[in-house]
């Protein structure tokens, strides 16, 4: 029974009485073995021109260096995971993993500290210029190093939190317009599944930028501690 409206979010449903539902996240690796049974098939060419292109991209804003050639696959492979993972709780029964804090914290929290414990070990001078604008008057240093911080220390926060929300507020609406369903005549049902269809469509969208959107601020903020 529902206990309330966000609890339709909860990895609470099982099979045989195994909590299951965290394995959906793995589901996106059994898409994986199928790029290799025919080379080259519609699908690895798909993949492979995204991933050319976000590596370009990824590359870009990185610079043009050799470290930057290899930390594209990690943004590369952070999309490719999320986008998966927001892809498949799109479908019935499926637990959609992207929509909790806890697996989208696992992903922004250690990436964000790797970055934090990169630039101030090794691009020390560096981190203390970034606190200070380039201009900034010498009475407000100390605020623009406090406020620096502070908008440093919350960006994994930042990440999780839009992309559990987006991932949530879709899901929300559609739980909320169907459960609306039982009491209208048919007419308003058939206006209401062509809402809904249109609303799947809106949430596919936003599974694709959301991954996008994740995988390109991650690569922002690594491009500041080098």
């Amino acid at each position: 029974m529902m206990t309330n409206l966000f609890s339709i979010f909860d990895p609470s449903t099982n099979l045989f009485n195994l909590p299951l539902n965290w394995l959906s996240t793995f589901i996106g690796l059994l898409f994986i073995p199928y790029s290799f049974w025919l080379m080259p098939n519609r699908y690895h060419i798909f993949w492979n021109f995204i991933f050319n292109k976000l590596h370009i991209e990824f590359k870009t804003l990185l610079g043009n260096n050799n470290l930057s050639s290899n930390m594209t696959l990690i943004f590369i492979s952070m999309f490719s995971f999320v986008l998966f993972n927001n892809f498949l709780g799109l479908f019935p029964y499926i637990f959609t993993s992207t929509s909790h804090l806890t697996l989208s914290l696992t992903l922004s929290l250690p990436l964000w500290l790797s970055f934090m414990l990169y630039g101030w070990i090794q691009n020390t001078q560096h981190m203390f210029i970034h606190m200070i604008p380039q201009g900034t008057p010498s009475i407000l240093m100390p605020f623009m190093v406090l406020i620096e911080t502070i908008s440093n220390i919350i960006r994994p926060g930042t990440l999780a939190v839009r992309l559990t929300a987006n991932m949530i507020a879709g899901h929300l609406l559609m739980t909320l317009l169907s459960s609306t369903g039982p009491n209208f005549s048919s007419i308003l049902i058939f206006i209401l599944i062509f809402i809904q269809i249109l609303l799947l469509t809106l949430e596919s969208a936003v599974a694709i930028i959301q991954s996008y959107v994740i995988a390109i601020l991650s690569t922002l903020y690594s491009s500041e501690v080098n």
